[in-house]
């Protein structure tokens, strides 16, 4: 569907690609993988046509659809969030509003049966182009969609003026998978999702039958949705059977074999050497020698990439604390007359590493404000335990770190002795500043840059309990990998939110599900999270299921025995009318309350639309109950017949 055939680019002097090809067929799902700066952003813009080649083609086959997601793009909209969504069906959003127009318009004509006549033809066409194309049947798609990435239904009518740039890209990835094109390029799709949203978009694109490109530092999705991996390295491509983790696999092997092969060389460049040198002092030797040079010269030398610094931290400073570090008690939270979060409880013990997962807007780290003292605690109490002290990494590193410092600078800032200043440079090293890079500028650093001097500087301060409020950020795989093992050697206990899967599956031992309503503590990690969540959904399930006729005692056994009483031809009629009536209206009943538990999957547990949907559930199930004992009833005046 797509080849890519020969592209080169240079850039600022810097050679991006060098002749690279590859064909990607429509249902391919391929991982674009590569360093930061290797050029992934840059090859899915020469894929989408918005970046021009010094040499090379692109060729998409005729009538096909390719849609492109950006990084980061501006939605300037004066719409509503369920109007701008829509808006990705023009034509038909289009002809809703004419025809509306045009239902309007005929009263006004009632006395001209020559406009009247057009108008009438018109709205005949409009209604049939909009049967065709099944206008509600695209705004039901269009609500579950935008449910999915995390709105609420009661959110559809907010002007999308008033959204943050957040939850503005939320709203591009719904116009685009509305677009059902034929294939997709994914530059960083999970970017301001939370972990919620970005379980559904996991789930989306996994049943979907298009193929994709995908630019994404969460290695989970890459694991999940690309049987291929696509490698961009120093100017070069390479195409990888199997998911990302495979080609890890692969690529340690290959680095294991060009190490063998780059020291083989070496060792063969120096022998040749010390002949060329022996040589070079005869004379009769000297053309000998100037000729096996000119031959060395020419040899391609075999490349090899330095390996990863490995993380081994001294946190032999931190000091031990109680047993039970913090105690969160009752606590709830409002701005202005809506209530964020309320009966917020739970306890830290030494040790601990508790991940809060929750929606956007529940309010995590409005907690760990509150925690931290930064945020008034309006109801409840937190009491830290003996001996605790507590370092916070915070979301926004633009507020707290210092532009116009130099990376050495902003984190000497920190230390207090001379025995943490001799360890920021070790600690800078291992994550991957070192050199020259200690005397960049803050402002100059890229936001997974400035997140890595962040945390530099917290592990500096030798805290044994650690607050981290999303340090994933802007972090590529590799850095998450090092941020993954430096705080799985931390001695002390931590409380932290990320969205990222395979962060929060090497890290937590502890997921703590934050709502509106409170907090539920699971013990594990984030798969096992999902598990315990998954086994009470079934439960939830099969009572409701319970609450179904077939699955009751037919008839209750009679407690005493009745007399008999002879029925009439019509009564019995009636009987047998008024049972088959129930029994419609309990199958009724029994989808209604079907499609609620259905409806609840799609709303965040312990919100408002939650709750609304989990009592109407309940209604139904009291009138089916209800309906139940009436056709029992009836069941019984017929058995004494």
């Amino acid at each position: 569907m797509i080849i890519l055939k020969n592209l080169s680019l240079n850039l600022g002097g810097k050679v991006i690609f060098n002749d690279i090809s590859l064909t990607i067929a429509q249902d391919h799902r391929i991982a674009l993988v590569g360093k930061n700066g290797s050029g992934k952003t840059t090859l899915l813009k020469v894929i989408s046509g918005q970046q021009a080649l010094d040499f090379g083609q692109v060729s998409i086959e005729k009538r096909k659809t390719v849609a492109y997601l950006p990084q980061e793009v501006v939605l300037a909209s004066a719409r509503s969030i369920l109007d701008e969504t829509l808006s990705v069906y023009e034509d038909v959003v289009l002809a809703k509003t004419e025809l509306k127009a045009h239902e309007e318009s005929l009263i006004a004509y009632k006395n001209n049966p020559e406009k009247s006549l057009e108008l009438i033809e018109r709205i005949a066409e409009l209604q049939y182009f909009l049967v065709e194309h099944d206008f509600d049947q695209l705004v039901l798609e269009t609500k579950k969609m935008l449910q999915g990435l995390g709105f609420l239904p009661t959110s559809f009518d907010q002007p999308v003026a008033t959204l943050s740039v957040g939850w503005k890209m939320r709203i591009v990835l719904a116009k685009l998978l509305l677009q059902k094109a034929d294939f997709y390029i994914f530059d960083e799709p999970t970017n301001h999702l939370d972990i919620l949203a970005k379980d559904w978009l996991l789930g989306f694109l996994q049943q979907s039958t298009f193929g994709f490109m995908l630019v994404c530092h969460d290695r989970l999705f890459l694991d999940k949705l690309c049987p291929l991996t696509f490698e961009l390295d120093r100017g070069r491509g390479k195409l990888y059977r199997g998911n990302y983790s495979s080609y890890l696999e692969t690529k340690e092997k290959e680095l294991e074999a060009q190490e063998v092969a780059y020291a083989e060389q070496q060792r063969e460049i120096k022998h040749k050497m010390e002949i060329i040198n022996k040589f070079r002092a005869k004379a009769s030797k000297a053309s000998t020698a100037q000729s096996m040079l000119r031959a060395l010269e020419k040899i391609e030398l075999v490349e090899i990439v330095p390996p990863p610094p490995k993380i081994k931290l001294n946190f032999s400073a931190v000091k031990q604390p109680g047993k039970i570090v913090l105690k969160v008690h009752d606590i709830a939270h409002a701005f202005e007359k809506k209530q964020l979060f309320k009966n917020v409880s739970f306890e830290l013990v030494r040790g601990d590493k508790a991940a809060i997962v929750a929606s956007n807007g529940v309010g995590k780290t409005t907690l760990l404000n509150i925690i931290m003292g930064a945020i008034r605690c309006q109801h409840g109490t937190i009491e830290r335990g003996h001996n605790v002290s507590i370092a916070l990494f915070e979301q926004d590193q633009d507020r707290v770190l210092d532009k116009k410092k130099t990376v050495y600078e902003e984190v000497e800032s920190a230390c207090t002795t001379q025995a943490m200043r001799m360890q920021i440079r070790p600690l800078l090293g291992s994550f991957l500043f070192s050199g020259d890079d200690v005397d960049k500028k803050i402002g100059v650093l890229s936001g997974g840059e400035r997140n890595r001097v962040a945390m530099v500087k917290v592990l500096l301060q030798h805290a044994n309990v650690l607050i981290l409020d999303e340090p994933t950020n802007h972090l590529d795989i590799d850095s998450k990998d090092i941020l993954l093992k430096a705080l799985g050697q931390f001695p002390g206990t931590i409380l932290f939110v990320s969205h990222d899967h395979t962060f929060l599956n090497g890290l937590a031992t502890r997921i703590l599900e934050l709502s509106p309503s409170g907090v539920v503590s699971y013990e594990g990690n984030f798969d096992s999270y999902h598990y315990q969540k998954e086994q009470q959904e079934i439960a939830r399930m099969q009572s409701i299921e319970s609450t179904k006729p077939e699955k009751r005692a037919a008839v209750a056994k009679p407690q005493a025995q009745q007399e008999k009483k002879s029925l009439s031809g019509k009564e019995l009629y009636e009987i047998k009318k008024k049972m088959e009536s129930i029994e419609r209206k309990m199958e009724t009943l029994e989808k209604k309350q079907a499609d609620c538990a259905s409806r609840l999957e799609s709303v965040v547990y312990g919100s408002v639309p939650f709750a609304k949907i989990f009592d109407e559930m309940e209604q139904y199930k009291k009138d089916i109950s209800e309906a139940l004992a009436q056709w029992e009833d009836c069941a019984k005046s017929l058995e004494n017949q």
